[in-house]
């Protein structure tokens, strides 16, 4: 990412990292902020229009879901 990312970057895993019950351990916190990571990458692709649509998808489930 780049350096003028950072505070940004910063802000979203406090906010994560806030919206987490006071009693979740680290590895609710690894996989809270990798969830949020994935999420967000897809949410640019998809605005940057390298997704797919909704009936390409479906069709391509169908093959892993029997």
């Amino acid at each position: 990412m780049a350096i003028n990312n950072q505070p940004a970057v910063k802000d979203m895993a406090r906010s994560v990292i806030d919206a987490l019950p006071d009693k979740a351990t680290i590895d609710d916190i690894m996989y809270a902020l990798y969830v949020k990571a994935k999420f967000d990458h897809g949410d640019s692709e998809i605005r940057q229009g390298k997704g797919v649509s909704h009936d390409t998808a479906k069709k391509r489930l169908k093959k892993w879901v029997k």
